[in-house]
Order: C-alpha cells, then sequence, then structure tokens
C-alpha cells in the first residue's frame, strides 16, 4: 500500500470508470443529478485527509478501531481543517455520498467527491456552528442535495428539517438515524450511519469527541448550566443505544476551542470512551465540576459565527486580492488597516515592514487573527508568494473574513520604502542570564489556564486576546515577551513593535524556562519552581 496525492488518485480513478462532474446539477428526488454513469467497481479508500489520500486495491481492513473500509460497508473520507482543529466527513457507497459539517471552501469536499466518483445527494449538520462558517448551505446549491438541519434552528434559509428519530435513507446501502444530543448547543444533533441495516458509526459532532466532550460554555454563562448537564445526558445516551464497536466520528476535538480538553487521539469508539472518557467513566457532578473548572477563554470571533451560520452563508470568493504596491500599503497602514505578515516569526524578525503584525500561516492563523482583530477592520495580506496569500485567504473566509482589503508580495523590501526593522529573539536561558546583569520586564501572553498551571515568578501577565485593550498596562522598558513556544510571542512582539515599544521575542519552549535556572511558580511544586 502507498500514497497517492489527489492528482494521482483522480487519475488512477478515470482511468478505470466514467467521471461525473458533481458541479452539474439536474435534482432528483434525492437532490444531486440525474446524469450518474455507472462506473463498476471504485477503488476502495480508507479513511484519509484531503491532500494524500492512501488507497489500497488489495486488502481492505476492517478495523473498526483505526477507521478502516469494512467490506461493501460506506467508506468514511475525514477532510481535515487543522488550523482550526475541526473535521468534516465525506461517507460514500461507492456511488452516492452523504457530507458531514462541511467547512465554508467547498471545493476540497467537491474534489474528493469527483476523486471517489461519487455524487453528494445529503448532507447533515449537527450544529449551528461557533467556530467556522458553514459551507452545508453553498454545498448544497451547488450539488442539489438535501440539506438536513435541525428543524428547530431559527435559520433565513430552505432546509430539511430533522429531529430526534428521524432516519434518512441516503442509498439501499447506507441510513441515517437522527438523535438529539443537546449540550453542546441546545438543539445539537448526532447522526448514527447504518451500512446494510447495521449501525457502524456515529457523527457525534461537538457531543461526544475523543476523551472529552464539547464545551458547554458558548452560548453565555445564563445556559451553561443547563447546557453541562444536557451534555452529560446525550453522551450516556450515545453510549446505552450504540454498539460498543460504533466508530466515533466527532466535528471537534482536534485542536478547535469548541473542545473542552484536547486529546491525542485520531479515532475511537464507543467501547474506547466509555472506558476512557470522563464523561462517561465520572458521575454527573464530578464530571461537570471538572469540565467546568477547565475551561478558559475561547476566541471572540466566535460571536460572529453563529449569526452568520443562522442567516445561511453563500459560497466564498477566493479570487486574488487587489495587488498593493507601496504608497497604497503606506496609505492603509496610516488609516488604522491591519497589514498582516504571513511570514513566519524568524523571517519576520529578521526584517518586516514597520508597524506590520505577525500572524504566521505556520500556527493558528486565523483562530489568532480572527480573535484579536476588531471586528470588520480592513486586512491586507503580505506574503513572499501568491500561493501563500492563497492560503491565508482561504482560512480567513471560514471564519467569515471574506475579502482582504488587498495584497503584496515579494519580501519586506517591496512593502515600504523604508529601512525595515528587526526583532530580538531570545531563549528563556538568555533572560535568565540577563536578569543576573539587568532589571527587564518579563510579559507573559499565555492564556489564564496556563498562567495559573505554572509561570516565571514577578511576570507581568496580559493575555495574547487582551492585549490590545490592556495595553496601558504594558510595563515600561525593555520587555522580554514569551508564551508557550514562541507562535503568540511573535504576535505580541510585532503588537508592542507596532505601539512603540523596545521588546525581546522569547522564542522557547516553557518547559525550559525552570532548567535555565529562572524561578517559575507552579501549583504543582516541580523542582527549580517555587510555591
Amino acid at each position: 500500500m502507498r500514497e497517492l496525492s489527489m492528482s494521482e488518485f483522480v487519475k488512477a480513478h478515470a482511468a478505470g470508470a466514467a467521471m461525473i462532474d458533481v458541479s452539474e446539477v439536474e435534482d432528483d428526488n434525492r437532490g444531486g443529478t440525474n446524469r450518474w454513469v455507472k462506473t463498476g467497481h471504485p477503488l476502495e479508500v480508507t479513511m484519509s485527509v484531503t491532500d494524500s489520500i492512501p488507497v489500497d486495491l488489495t486488502d481492505q481492513p476492517t478495523d473498526t478501531d483505526t477507521g478502516a473500509v469494512r467490506p461493501f460497508g460506506a467508506t468514511i473520507l475525514p477532510i481535515e481543517t487543522p488550523t482550526l482543529g475541526d473535521r468534516s466527513y465525506l461517507v460514500h457507497d461507492g456511488r452516492v455520498a452523504l457530507v458531514i459539517d462541511p467547512q465554508r471552501d467547498i471545493d476540497r469536499i467537491l474534489d474528493l467527491a469527483r476523486g471517489a466518483g461519487v455524487r453528494i445527494t445529503h448532507i447533515f449538520e449537527t450544529h449551528i456552528h461557533n467556530d467556522y462558517v458553514t459551507g452545508g448551505l453553498a454545498l448544497a446549491g451547488k450539488t442539489g442535495a438535501a440539506y438536513h438541519v435541525n428543524a428547530a434552528d431559527p435559520v433565513a434559509y430552505e432546509r430539511t428539517g430533522v429531529r430526534d428519530g428521524d432516519v434518512v435513507d441516503v442509498s439501499p446501502a447506507m441510513r441515517v438515524r437522527v438523535l438529539a444530543t443537546p449540550g453542546h448547543t441546545f438543539t445539537h444533533l448526532s447522526y448514527v450511519l447504518a451500512e446494510h441495516g447495521t449501525e457502524t458509526a456515529v457523527f457525534s459532532g461537538g457531543s461526544l469527541l475523543f476523551g472529552s466532550t464539547g464545551r458547554p460554555d458558548l452560548l453565555g454563562p445564563d445556559h451553561t448550566h443547563d447546557l453541562v448537564h444536557h451534555q452529560y445526558a446525550s453522551a450516556q445516551r450515545l453510549a446505552a443505544e450504540l454498539p460498543d464497536q460504533t466508530r466515533v466520528m466527532p466535528t471537534h476535538g482536534f485542536g478547535s476551542f469548541c473542545s473542552a480538553t484536547q486529546s491525542e487521539a485520531t479515532a475511537s469508539t464507543i467501547g474506547v470512551e466509555k472506558t476512557t472518557n470522563p464523561v462517561l467513566t465520572q458521575d454527573e457532578q464530578r464530571y461537570v465540576t471538572d469540565l467546568l473548572s477547565g475551561l478558559d477563554t475561547f476566541p471572540a470571533y466566535y460571536a460572529q459565527m453563529g449569526p452568520a451560520n443562522t442567516a445561511g452563508p453563500a459560497a466564498p470568493d477566493l479570487t486574488p486580492p487587489v495587488p498593493a504596491d507601496t504608497r497604497q500599503l503606506r496609505r492603509r497602514l496610516e488609516n488604522g488597516e491591519w497589514l498582516v505578515d504571513l511570514r513566519t516569526r524568524t523571517a519576520f524578525a529578521a526584517g518586516h515592514a514597520p508597524g506590520t503584525l505577525n500572524f504566521g500561516l505556520d500556527g493558528s492563523f486565523a483562530t489568532y487573527l480572527g480573535w484579536l482583530i476588531p471586528w470588520g477592520t480592513p486586512v491586507t495580506l503580505l506574503g513572499d508568494t501568491a500561493d501563500q496569500v492563497a492560503q491565508a485567504q482561504r482560512e480567513l473566509v471560514r471564519i467569515g473574513i471574506d475579502r482582504p482589503a488587498a495584497a503584496a508580495t515579494g519580501g519586506p523590501h517591496q512593502w515600504t520604502d523604508g529601512p525595515l526593522r528587526t526583532v530580538e529573539r531570545a531563549t528563556f536561558a538568555d533572560l535568565a542570564h540577563v536578569r543576573h546583569h539587568r532589571s527587564v520586564a518579563v510579559l507573559d501572553v499565555r492564556r489564564h489556564l496556563e498562567w495559573a498551571e505554572s509561570h516565571i515568578d514577578g511576570a507581568t501577565h496580559i493575555p495574547l486576546h487582551e492585549l490590545l485593550r490592556r495595553a496601558d498596562e504594558v510595563p515600561a522598558g525593555e520587555l522580554w515577551v514569551h508564551c508557550a513556544a514562541g507562535y503568540r510571542a511573535s504576535i505580541a512582539t510585532s503588537i508592542l513593535l507596532a505601539g512603540g515599544h523596545r521588546v525581546i521575542a522569547v522564542d522557547d519552549d516553557f518547559a525550559n524556562a525552570a532548567a535555565a535556572g529562572l524561578p517559575v511558580a507552579s501549583k504543582g511544586g516541580r523542582p527549580g519552581s517555587v510555591t
């Protein structure tokens, strides 16, 4: 077995089977197109991501723990969005497909369906999403698929309303049963996939995750108490109603702030969750107490997602932004617009246009930009290449920042007609050494729970997402800025430099602070710390 790229996969399939363009729509009673070509036996595909699809032409593993293809069963293709920590799913029987929780950039899903030689006939939303703009409505419009959304959700568009207990026949081989699983939201649904009458997978959205559950506080503190208890009951229901071998297929839990806690797991079953997930191993009160005590802040842009998803988002415009020259960039900066440097923090430190802000594409770019930017502020993207700008643009449409004001490529010398600025980078060992010789201020921009777990004694704590509104609390003088690994520190450094501060960016793992001899205050009282 070897890895095939998307292009290789499409060519391999086209060589042995006719292909259908899923963009050509002619509705039938299930949605999709009547122009279906019988293609014989399509390639069998194991669980995969969008960029690389493992194809096995000889073996069809049956290990449900790994999510591999079952003989003559449905094929489940996860579509990863790692920068937001989410998964969507395309599920097919070799002829027709259903999609769960599609992201805004639906071209990925259309390409995957086209590559598999299947037509999309049904789309299911588990809930009105809080961390991204859905592509469900646009995908339904493109394919003619039935768009299944909770009948109780007050959406402003036509959809097929579904409720607890409904059963949707997708094909003779695939049936979907609807389960009400409130907790992440009040109207949250899970979808149980049955293959030839046997229930084999549950698409649990923001309900039951790998080793965790979706957080219950995104609708505000007035609803958190009710939702957390609903979340417990929903997980218990899934565990009681579904066989142990049922594969769990969540949308959140891969780094998303919609997850109460994070897990390193990549696959699971109901049976595994029964023995490992706190919501299924703890009593209700212990689960509630532990979960609520572990919740930290979530991104501010989440407040924009619910209204956007209720209104019905259109397909995004991913055409290139208007190019900007040096004069135009200077004018945009003077007008208070954000000029965002997409390069790595190392490249930014080596030289950047003054006043530009560093949100590198090598980290959680969209999450932190969406979290910090005053909503509606025009954004100009600065990248080494047009491809870098296009990648950033794709990530931004997923959170509802649809059209960059402008873009420029080539490098910082092309973005300013003045001298470049640089950033001094250091390690925690450097900080420890400097503190022996002079007094310096230390700014910790990690989140509240990270600070509470351990921090450098005497440091000032302003979480990155609070930095703009608490700018007057930033210490004067020489300022050493750190986070947990360097990415957030570089964002903070760029903001502080633009504000006139003298900043040294600590580009190091916080785990090295105590070993470097810095006094670390810690809840656990680790060696080298102060308690």
